[in-house]
């Protein structure tokens, strides 16, 4: 069995708690507008092409078999409408301005990473994150994976969106330790505008994992579109029925995504300015008040 993903980070300290190894499967369903991991949406290997560290060797030239490359007038152009992601051209490239994104591995190949640093889990109480992408779509390798973490003694999360099988997600459940449960958007006329899906199967999962008895931390992206009371309040009336969540955590947007979508040749269609700390501070006052101080709401 293997997946397709696109980075394993070690020593992570924001995606679950203690010290931990997250990794990022490749593959999502949604199409936020303002994706920070834009190289997770594809479930195909990508190039990512960066023209600033270019240094116009002409090597992808030569490495190229569908003449995708070429320097005119000393700049580097590459044509993506032939390309194939074989990944010749980033073998070679010595600057790295060509990278292939997208690796398939197996449960053994990431547990070889994992184990590595068992002792500091253990010292910390962290441990392995499945992140994206949306781990969901590569539901059975994610299960079997966390089935290993889990013969070793570790701690599990999976940060997801909330949108798969139903199937999947509930036979998931019984080898995580606390969900990263995405909650982006009130109304699922606006979740599926500025998503591209609804809202209304994402809380039907979010139910479920209640009634499983699940441990979750509610992770809220906030921007300008979405700092609003009606908002707000959806959040509180969701936590308030939702006794599986046990936190709050409100995201301001960043815009590290921008250039990285750049580079696969895919531009955001969101793009504004990095999210005002006052504002994202008053958000969370405004939604720990309609949660009637019950849980706390913070700035992840």
């Amino acid at each position: 069995m293997t997946a397709t993903i696109f980075n394993i980070q070690r020593f992570s300290l924001f995606d679950g708690p203690g010290v931990r190894t997250v990794v990022f499967f490749k593959g999502c369903p949604l199409r936020c507008m303002w994706c920070h991991n834009p190289e997770g949406l594809s479930s195909a290997r990508q190039i990512m092409y960066n023209p600033e560290r270019c240094i116009g060797c002409g090597a992808c030239i030569e490495a190229c078999d569908f003449d995708c490359h070429a320097i005119k007038d000393g700049i580097h152009t590459y044509d993506r409408h032939h390309c194939i992601s074989c990944g010749k051209c980033a073998e070679v490239c010595y600057s790295r301005a060509l990278t292939t994104v997208g690796q398939v591995v197996t449960v053994d190949e990431i547990m070889e990473t994992v184990l590595k640093d068992k002792a500091v889990y253990l010292e910390s109480g962290g441990g392995l994150t499945l992140s994206g992408g949306e781990p969901l779509l590569q539901g059975e390798f994610a299960i079997a994976l966390l089935k290993s973490v889990k013969s070793h003694g570790l701690h599990t999360c999976v940060e997801t969106s909330g949108f798969g099988k139903t199937e999947i997600l509930a036979d998931m459940a019984k080898y995580v330790d606390l969900f990263l449960f995405d909650y982006k958007i009130t109304g699922d006329d606006a979740h599926r505008e500025l998503c591209g899906v609804p809202q209304t199967p994402i809380l039907e999962h979010l139910t479920l994992l209640n009634t499983l008895g699940a441990k979750v931390i509610l992770r809220c992206p906030l921007l300008p579109f979405n700092r609003n009371a009606d908002h707000a309040e959806g959040i509180a009336r969701t936590v308030l029925s939702h006794s599986c969540i046990v936190e709050v955590q409100i995201m301001p947007y960043h815009r590290l995504g921008i250039a990285k979508a750049a580079q696969l040749g895919m531009p955001l269609s969101y793009q504004g300015e990095t999210e005002d700390h006052a504002l994202a501070e008053a958000f969370v006052r405004n939604v720990q008040e309609r949660c009637g101080g019950r849980i706390e709401v913070s700035i992840g």
